[in-house]
């Protein structure tokens, strides 16, 4: 079976994935969410360079909790790659792809594995919607409104037909949409 490609991301209820400084001091953690059993049905993560360069390697504070630590080691345990005009090194924990985006993505669906998770950034996840790679939008709307910031969904040229496969309603107030592309 094709593995599929899914963007997970946390958006505020006005449509933004970052503040305008690029905070997501926003966005609920909570366990009740699951965030832990998606991480269990993927195995690779695809980054913008900028992206990764934020999160990729992100370590947590000393003084953060123990949850967060084993989330983050389960986060770095994945295979990841990175879609990046620029930077070509390779190591053995990190890939570079610098062209030929749709072929890249449609091998990597067609190995054996998990799920991939579409991390982000906004231009790449511009890119991945109009090159159609983009299988599954998983988006948790967060109770919150920012105004202005990094929007989720910038230069989209045509219209996006997707089924709501789930929705799901938390005690945060967080509520999470689950579309499949038609």
């Amino acid at each position: 079976m094709k593995r599929k490609v899914i963007l997970d991301l946390a958006v505020t209820l006005d449509g933004f994935i970052e503040g305008k400084n690029g905070e997501v001091d926003w966005c609920i953690m909570d366990a009740e969410m699951g965030f832990v059993d998606f991480l269990s049905t993927i195995d690779t993560i695809v980054y913008g360079r900028k992206s990764y360069d934020l999160w990729g390697q992100f370590i947590p504070e000393d003084n953060c909790s123990d949850v967060e630590k084993e989330l983050w080691d389960n986060v770095h345990s994945k295979e990841k790659i990175v879609f990046s005009r620029t930077q070509k090194e390779t190591d053995a924990t990190v890939k570079f792809i610098n062209e030929n985006i749709p072929e890249e993505v449609n091998r990597l669906k067609n190995k054996p594995g998990k799920d991939i998770w579409l991390y982000g950034g906004a231009s790449l996840i511009t890119t991945f919607i109009h090159l159609g790679l983009v299988d599954e939008y998983r988006l948790s709307v967060h109770p919150v409104v920012l105004g202005e910031g990094k929007p989720l969904f910038t230069d989209i040229k045509e219209t996006l037909n997707l089924t709501l496969v789930d929705a799901r309603t938390f005690s945060s107030g967080v509520v999470q949409l689950i579309y499949r592309t038609r």
